[in-house]
Parts: structure tokens; C-alpha cells; sequence
């Protein structure tokens, strides 16, 4: 990003705006989704958000209903 400095007038660039992204790997979404059989839970673990999860989920072709193979009564 360039902007124009306050004191001098000049272009400068800037670097390093903005949130570093979270590399979570598939393997640890899989495993904590699995052992929590909740997202929210899930997400808070791995300490993200519930879009994140269903991103990274998503961007490997699946949905959560085919990583959650939980018990139901």
C-alpha cells in the first residue's frame, strides 16, 4: 500500500497491514470436529471462527456432514 507521508509529503510504502492468516491444517479441523461432534466447540479449540472451518472445508470438497460421524440418540 502507498500512501503520502504527513510530514514530508512523500510516497511511502507500507507493509504488513492487516491479520496474518491462520494456516489451521484439514487434518486438526477434521480431528477436533470428530471429537466434539460441534463446530462451535470445534472452533473454539482451534481457536477460529465457525466460517473458518467450514471454509477450510469447503476449499478440500467437503461438506460437515461428511467429516461429522457422530453418535445421535
Amino acid at each position: 500500500m502507498i500512501v503520502r507521508c504527513p510530514n514530508c509529503g512523500q510516497k511511502v510504502e507500507i507493509r504488513g497491514l492487516g491479520r496474518k492468516p491462520l494456516n489451521i491444517p484439514l487434518r486438526n479441523v477434521c480431528e477436533s470436529l470428530q471429537a466434539h461432534c460441534n463446530v462451535a466447540i470445534a472452533a473454539k479449540e482451534l481457536n477460529c471462527s465457525q466460517g473458518y472451518i467450514f471454509g477450510v472445508l469447503k476449499a478440500n470438497g467437503l461438506k460437515i456432514k461428511d467429516v461429522l460421524k457422530c453418535k445421535t440418540n
